[in-house]
């Protein structure tokens, strides 16, 4: 599974920004689909997840009602629309996968990673 990220950015405070994550192959219909990210001297926090099969979502709380994902299983692709940005959501972005339904958002759970991307917000 490879997964490429983009549309990270620098982006000011009150700002939007929306990430893209081209997976290849049929992952995105199959498997959990997530976003994390990972700011410096912090440890790697899930974001958003979207299941395969049913498209459910589950959100951290800190992004609830700010952060939007979803996808497009025509394109192999999984978006993260991010809306009131703040500093605190300065960090690399990194998408990731797993096989399954227990789409929840502890990055050890996830086996397959992308480069991510930086967003800055400042």
């Amino acid at each position: 599974v490879q997964l490429v990220e983009s549309g990270g950015g620098l982006v000011q405070p009150g700002g939007s920004l929306r990430l893209s994550c081209v997976a290849s192959g049929d992952t995105i219909g199959r498997y959990c689909m997530g976003w994390f990210r990972q700011a410096p001297g912090k440890e790697r926090e899930g974001v958003a997840a979207i299941m395969g099969l049913l498209g459910s979502t589950v959100y951290a709380d800190s992004v609830k009602g700010r952060f939007t994902i979803s996808r497009d299983k025509d394109k192999d692709t999984v978006y993260l629309q991010m809306h009131s940005l703040n500093s605190e959501d300065t960090a690399m972005y990194y998408c990731a996968t797993k096989p399954g339904t227990d789409c929840r958002l502890g990055a050890s759970d996830y086996s397959y990673w992308g480069q991510g991307t930086q967003v800055t917000v400042s």
